[in-house]
């Protein structure tokens, strides 16, 4: 019976180190930028094709003016490891900024990068130059210029 709770035991802490090893790497994995064509043009997206957007609250280089309520409408784009630019973004333009928690979220060519909560499917941008907590939420271009 010794025996037997010893190996349980053993196979539930080997179980916990695959489990915190996956999350590790997934923490881990390179954050990457890339571009598709869209109706407001070629635009930025993240690795899973979900589009990202630009705050003109927020100022270039400056910290970001969106938490709460905010942050939950327009979530950040956080950076998790290396910061890789796909084909038709300039990895000189991406960034990284700490918010007041001390999160690093992902900047390109100064302007914060953000989702918006209810764009789910790959490609799908159903919120574009929309004033919300007080400012215009625009995609972005593989410039860096936020699309009016």
């Amino acid at each position: 019976m010794a025996v037997l709770v010893a190996m349980i035991g053993c196979l539930s802490s080997a179980a916990d180190a695959r489990a915190g090893l996956e999350k590790t790497e997934r923490a881990q994995a390179p954050t990457t930028l890339t571009v598709r064509k869209t109706r407001f043009g070629t635009i930025l997206f993240d690795g899973s094709g979900r589009a990202l957007s630009g705050f003109t609250r927020d100022k270039r280089g400056g910290p970001s003016q969106c938490y709460g309520a905010c942050a939950t409408a327009w979530p950040v784009q956080f950076a998790k490891g290396k910061l890789r630019a796909g084909a038709g973004v300039k990895q000189s333009l991406l960034g990284r900024t700490k918010r007041r928690d001390g999160r690093l979220q992902v900047t390109y060519n100064g302007w914060l990068l953000y989702y918006y909560i209810d764009d789910r499917l790959p490609g799908q941008v159903s919120c574009q130059n929309v004033d919300e907590f007080g400012g215009l939420w625009l995609v972005v271009r593989p410039s860096g210029q936020l699309v009016r």
